[in-house]
């Protein structure tokens, strides 16, 4: 497997903000996770699924996935009917259209050394489409502005330009579990002069660990970001309000507050996670230590816990009904919908203070109080 790229185009949204975090991050340990690991299986899922629609023999790799079930054979074969939708489409305008997937796509013009792979491209007269699969759902990604797609589309631009004639690039990143499918279009001249006044010259100096450090909403996934000395003053800068209780705060205050809570909490749990890290290693902070946490009892043998139970009268198990993705991935999707799918409702949200780019409508602020109050009052209980 090809090493990873430095600067990547994965890390661009964060190294085009703070150009030194790609080398320092390059030199740190890579650090696996179960995540990372259904991401990759439901890729090489994705690969299998797009290769045969199109007619390519391949292997199903469904027997050695660690994570393979219900839920991701359904996203994958989502994901493999619009690649091929797309690409049905493209015939409309390019007499021969390819369709390729899991292409090598060298952007190294822009990127020192800089490469990366296209989940799919379909490369044709007129538009150059770019697609890229995300089966994570933690956060909802988006195809706009996005540093990453566009350095994918300059490392297609920059191999199928003049091969076809594109005129515009067309990125979509399709992220089934957040049923989210964000598209947008580029042209090739827009593009092209992001790439040679923003991304190249900013790229040599992450290359070369040069440039400012910057904190903001890009350290989110940075290795360096516990003990990163610019996002500990950034979030510091908190400090000057001496944390006033909110109604002696302006509006403008409150809102300036607002920008940096959620980086202010997860700055904090990320310092607190890497303290006890270093002093489970050793390491002694002045009034600190570390102890054993709370933990509930458990059963040291469940079936023999069942059989003491059963044999002296009782009935030890309890009958609940399955939630909603138990009863799913029990049924599945076709057999849900067809016999559950009146029996289902999605009721209101709790109301909820986001930015104003969050692409949600707003609510009305007499409902979002009455909302307010019905929420309360079912977390309330039942008190009399």
């Amino acid at each position: 497997m090809a090493k990873h790229a430095y600067p990547s185009a994965s890390a661009s949204h964060r190294w085009l903000k703070c150009p030194p975090s790609a080398k320092l991050c390059a030199e740190m340990k890579d650090e696996s996770s179960p995540y990372a690991q259904q991401g990759t299986d439901a890729h090489e899922l994705c690969e299998y699924k797009v290769l045969s629609a199109l007619g390519i023999p391949t292997d199903t790799p469904a027997e050695h996935l660690e994570f393979f079930d219900e839920e991701m054979d359904s996203c994958t074969s989502q994901y493999c009917s619009f690649v091929i939708e797309q690409f049905e489409d493209s015939k409309n305008y390019c007499r021969d259209p390819k369709a390729l997937v899991e292409q090598r796509l060298d952007f190294s013009r822009w990127v020192p050394g800089g490469f990366g792979t296209g989940d799919c491209l379909i490369v044709a007269d007129k538009v150059l489409h770019v697609i890229d699969f995300k089966y994570g759902q933690g956060i909802l990604v988006d195809a706009e502005d996005n540093p990453q797609m566009m350095c994918y589309a300059l490392g297609a631009l920059d191999t199928y330009d003049g091969i076809y004639d594109i005129e515009s690039v067309k990125m979509t990143i399709f992220q089934p579990r957040r049923e989210n499918i964000s598209t947008c279009t580029i042209s090739k001249e827009a593009l092209l002069e992001w790439a040679d006044t923003c991304l190249k010259p900013i790229a040599e100096l992450a290359y070369n660990g040069e440039g400012e450090f910057q904190a903001g909403s890009w350290c989110q996934f940075c290795k360096a970001k516990a003990d990163c000395r610019k996002r500990a003053e950034y979030n510091l800068e908190l400090a000057r309000y001496d944390f006033e209780m909110p109604a002696n705060l302006d509006d403008t205050e409150i809102a300036a507050i607002l920008e940096k809570a959620d980086e202010l909490v997860a700055w904090a749990n990320d310092i607190k996670e890497f303290a006890l890290l270093q002093a489970q290693s050793g390491i002694h902070y002045e009034g600190w230590k570390v102890v054993e946490g709370r933990s509930n009892r458990r059963f040291t043998d469940d079936s023999a816990v069942a059989d003491a139970v059963t044999s002296a009268g009782y009935n030890p198990y309890e009958r609940k009904l399955l939630g909603i993705t138990a009863m799913t991935s029990l049924l599945g999707k076709k057999k849900f919908d067809e016999l559950l799918g009146g029996l289902v409702y999605k009721p209101p949200g709790k109301p909820t203070l986001v930015p104003e780019s969050d692409k949600r409508p707003a609510m009305d602020s007499s409902k979002a109080a009455s909302a307010a109050e019905d929420f309360s009052e079912n977390e309330g209980g039942n008190e009399s």
